[in-house]
């Protein structure tokens, strides 16, 4: 096993650093930094950009050469990525290439690439080309950075994040519906942040209907918009719905009323919004279809889900949901609609267990973050 110094230590920590620019920037494409060295001198850095533009290792080297660093001095360098060098053409050429005309002395990564396209290939090349290649340095916190793009390559499914806004005994709406604002405005900004860095937002149907929200993002800044994703089984959205306002949303239906189903999907093809049936035997949408779906031919790697306590509890019940963000206000509602539709159970080993894994002030509410066991 490779003996890593501190100095290797520093750099793959600014690397990750670097990935972590690319948060709300690269999908579908992984977050991956770079930074190259020569001795101890950081000589470039760089972050992968949006789909279609320059990785992580290109950006990099440009920002070195932008420096003066020359080619010469590249192959006497050692560079620190975040994730295996890609070694496939796909819409942009590989980086393997690029470095093995280099030739730099080092490669650092950080954790191989799960994408079978790659998944040690790029090592290969580079050792093949008498570059010395170390592998596994902070590989799990690499992997923190990418769990959708981790579970897309191995499994064809997006990383699922369900975000619940609730009072303290778990009321997410009054019995009228009525659920704005339980949470502050510290809670909502933070929830923006983990709507930016997703592919797509999820909701239903009801909640349309019920609050009528944009599902984008404004409380940070961002240059691209997560897909608005609507769960609708018979089509009773309003086209005048705001999460229908521009093209960058699709709803998923089940089997509605073939001229129904045909005139919304005139309707909304006029304004570059698709409408795809994934139905289940039941009339409903199949949710685990829905997903594979999003993943194998939209390309998704993280969905970001904000609906009402009945979707909410079919996803739950159907093991659709990795993690769950849920901020807690301060206060007691009494009666009203839960965060999710389960039960009645019998026993309480019946019950769906969660491993919190962060809980944290935000304004005046609470986050939790957990997984399920």
């Amino acid at each position: 096993m490779t003996q890593f110094s501190s100095f290797d230590r520093q750099m793959m920590a600014l690397a990750l650093e670097e990935a972590n620019k690319a948060l709300y920037l690269s999908n579908p494409n992984p977050r991956v930094g770079c930074v190259i060295t020569k001795g101890e001198q950081i000589v470039g850095q760089g972050f992968t950009q949006q789909v279609g533009s320059q990785h992580a290792e290109i950006e990099a080297i440009a920002n070195a050469r932008r420096l003066g660093t020359s080619d010469a001095d590249l192959a006497a360098s050692t560079f620190y990525v975040t994730l295996e060098p890609c070694s496939h053409t796909g819409r942009t050429p590989p980086c393997c290439d690029v470095l093995t005309q280099l030739s730099p002395k080092r490669v650092v990564i950080a954790m191989q690439d799960p994408n079978p396209k790659v998944s040690g290939r790029g090592i290969a090349s580079l050792e093949k080309h008498g570059i010395e290649v170390d592998l596994g340095l902070m590989a799990h916190e690499a992997a923190l950075l990418n769990p959708g793009f981790i579970k897309r390559m191995t499994l064809g499914l997006p990383y699922v994040r369900m975000k619940i806004a609730s009072s303290l005994d778990g009321r997410t709406a009054l019995p009228n519906g009525k659920s704005q604002w339980i949470t502050g405005p510290a809670a909502r900004a933070d929830g923006h942040h983990w709507r930016a860095q997703a592919c797509a937002i999820l909701s239903g149907v009801g909640t349309v209907k019920e609050d009528d929200p944009a599902l984008s993002v404004r409380e940070v800044s961002t240059s691209r918009q997560p897909l608005r994703v609507i769960v609708d089984s018979q089509l009773e959205i309003s086209l005048g719905a705001k999460v229908l306002s521009d093209a960058n949303a699709i709803i998923i239906c089940a089997n509605p009323e073939p001229n129904h189903l045909k005139r919304i999907q005139k309707e909304l093809a006029a304004r570059g919004i698709e409408v795809v049936q994934i139905p289940n035997t039941k009339g409903k949408v199949d949710l685990s279809k829905l997903f594979a779906y999003l993943a194998t031919e939209r390309e998704m790697n993280e969905v970001h889900v904000e609906s009402g306590y009945k979707l909410n509890g079919s996803l739950i019940r159907e093991g659709c949901v990795d993690e769950l963000l849920i901020y807690q206000a301060p206060c007691f509602l009494g009666e009203g609609l839960g965060m999710v539709n389960i039960g009645p159970l019998q026993e309480l080993s019946q019950r769906d267990s969660w491993r919190i894994i962060e809980h944290t002030l935000i304004g005046d509410d609470i986050r939790i973050r957990a997984l399920r066991r």
